[in-house]
């Protein structure tokens, strides 16, 4: 199903496919794509904005020792992505930054985002993201950032550049073919970004959710926006797809 441009609804028009999206992917990932241990919930309060969807590792019963069984060794198949970069956390920044993002039943492991228009409607919505994104990747927790929506003047080089300046500031451009972005950073000792350039008619890329340095699963953005699409309300979809411009 190839991406659809969303930017010719309103907000409020995206952030209802925004929500049932969000619900497909974290029924996906528990229904045995992620690891025993592991699971999603959505919109749960882990300190700052609300995020979408985020993994956690159930906190283990005294006397249990459950081994991981499941996900992709980074070093068995490594993750492709048209760009991929790595960057040297500061360790002693890292030391005192670190503190541990907690849920009552378990440990969050990793986040996933998907970027509304609202994120990148102003320099402090945009702001306030980035911030998110570094928090959780300095803290340990692996992020994956969809963003449907084409660079504003606020984020020239797209979401990806705006959190890795953040980060470590290096060169960056989007293709100009494609000016939409999926990227997936695993927050081990070396933050490494995955980043994969799309457009509208692209399907979305299977990059990998990370729930621990170096292990990873795929992460069910096509299957579940298909899903999500063909539940869509028809006048929705007659909308989105509509040849006459942006409505609204």
């Amino acid at each position: 199903m190839p991406i659809h441009d969303w930017s010719r609804v309103d907000a409020g028009t995206f952030h209802d496919f925004h929500q049932a999206w969000t619900i497909e992917i974290r029924n996906e990932l528990n229904a045995g794509l992620l690891p025993v241990g592991f699971f999603a919930m959505a919109e749960q309060v882990v300190g700052g904005p609300i995020p979408d969807v985020i993994t956690l590792q159930r906190r283990e019963r005294p006397g249990e020792d459950t081994p991981l069984v499941g996900g992709t060794a980074v070093a068995e198949a490594p993750p492709r992505a048209a760009y991929v970069t790595s960057a040297a956390s500061d360790c002693y920044a890292r030391r005192a930054n670190r503190i541990a993002i907690r849920h009552r039943l378990g440990r969050v492991v990793a986040v996933l985002e998907i970027v509304s228009p609202g994120n990148k409607g102003s320099h402090h919505a945009l702001r306030t993201l980035v911030a998110k994104a570094e928090d959780l990747l300095r803290q340990g927790i692996h992020l994956l950032v969809v963003d449907l929506f084409p660079p504003s003047s606020r984020d020239p080089q797209g979401i990806h550049k705006a959190i890795w300046d953040s980060i470590q500031e290096e060169p960056f451009e989007l293709p100009p073919d494609k000016p939409l972005t999926v990227a997936a950073y695993e927050a081990g000792e070396l933050l490494t970004a995955y980043v994969e350039p799309v457009a509208v008619g692209d399907p979305l890329p299977s990059l990998p959710l990370f729930l621990e340095p170096g292990l990873h699963i795929p992460a069910p953005l096509e299957s579940t926006y298909q899903t999500t699409w063909t539940k869509c309300p028809a006048v929705i979809r007659e909308l989105v797809e509509s040849p006459d411009g942006p409505i609204g």
